[in-house]
């Protein structure tokens, strides 16, 4: 999916990395997405180099698609056959 290239407008927020790599979410950032505790987020590539954040949605394509890669490990000829006859 092509994105059209666009500037921000302006900056709501700002956050500041902890020594885990951790941010908050600002307020204002939360209020505009609807965020709620235990809500998940996604951070997507524009092209340019742009990324954008945006509310997770239950089954969200492009969230799930982003998930699968990290799920190979039970991905293999093994677990078809152990759990074939489910």
């Amino acid at each position: 999916m092509s994105l059209p290239k666009r500037r921000a407008t302006r900056a709501i927020a700002s956050s500041r990395l902890t020594s885990k790599s951790q941010a908050t979410v600002p307020a204002p950032v939360r209020k505009k997405l609807n965020l709620r505790p235990g809500d998940t987020v996604i951070f997507e590539e524009w092209e340019g180099g742009a990324v954008r954040i945006r509310k997770a949605e239950p089954l969200d394509l492009e969230f799930l698609s982003a998930l699968e890669s990290t799920l190979s490990e039970w991905n293999s000829e093994n677990d078809d056959r152990a759990y074939r006859d489910l």
